[in-house]
């Protein structure tokens, strides 16, 4: 199969490198020194080069800000029955371009990254496939994400929009909360090191991800709920509520343990 991949950054060399070697792969990425370390592939810099090219699947592996934008341009240089397809962890506004675009699509969400993940043992990360795009699409990335060793699970745009509000939004503004009032320490303990290896983690990330990602609709919910088990916790350590406190444990044991 022909594949494009659009963007040569940590996910789109993770993905060149996953299919060069099955696949006939270029990338298109209009700067050149993203592309020093890629291989076994053809290298676009211009937008004219891709019609030549023909492919028959394109992976959208651009910065979450420009995924809309970067199928806006190359969508004239592609075959009618090529898949578009993009890995985007927020999924505000693709439908509906998807539905008008003219094109079979695939939307999936390899719920991981090269922040955190070992890309080289995956058997304990989480793929997401959007049920609602083109078949054989659906069948490639099925495959591709099983030989990875990756768990699937099949949802809606609607249904991957909540998933990400719980998965994504409550660790994110956890981690907020503790790097706003966290202090340096000259002798952190353990705990507080993973924190701080999370935070560097997490605000690593790009701003735009960050922020779409809080602005999902389902967010607020799930950032009450800490504002809610916050207050709790704090009328628990002004009264010196001891029984309040072995409640409270118990009770978000019983959560870690399900």
């Amino acid at each position: 199969m022909r594949i494009l991949i659009l963007g040569a950054g940590k996910m789109g060399s993770f993905f060149i490198d996953l299919l060069s070697f099955d696949h006939e792969v270029a990338v298109f990425e209009k700067d050149p020194r993203r592309m020093r370390f890629t291989y076994n592939c053809q290298r676009f810099t211009k937008v004219e080069e891709i019609k030549a090219f023909r492919p028959e699947l394109l992976i959208n592996a651009v910065t979450v800000k420009f995924t809309l934008p970067a199928f806006e341009e190359v969508l004239p240089y592609l075959p009618a029955e090529c898949i578009i397809s993009d890995i985007s962890s927020v999924k505000t506004g693709l439908k509906d371009f998807y539905e008008h675009c003219g094109h079979p699509y695939v939307s999936t969400h390899p719920m991981f990254g090269p922040t955190f993940a070992n890309l080289n043992q995956l058997s304990e990360e989480n793929a997401i496939i959007i049920n609602e795009g083109d078949y054989m699409g659906r069948i490639f990335f099925k495959d591709l994400y099983r030989k990875l060793g990756l768990n699937i699970y099949e949802y809606t745009f609607d249904e991957h929009d909540r998933t990400v509000a719980y998965s994504l939004s409550i660790p994110f503004v956890s981690t907020f909360v503790f790097a706003a009032v966290m202090k340096h320490q000259d002798a952190p303990g353990t705990t507080f090191k993973r924190h701080m290896k999370i935070a560097k983690g997490v605000l690593s990330e790009d701003d735009y991800l960050l922020q779409e990602i809080l602005f999902n609709p389902y967010t607020h919910d799930q950032v009450a709920q800490i504002r809610t088990e916050l207050k709790q916790l704090l009328e628990i350590i002004d009264h010196k509520d001891a029984d309040g406190m072995k409640d409270y444990l118990t009770k978000i044991r019983k959560h870690v343990r399900e």
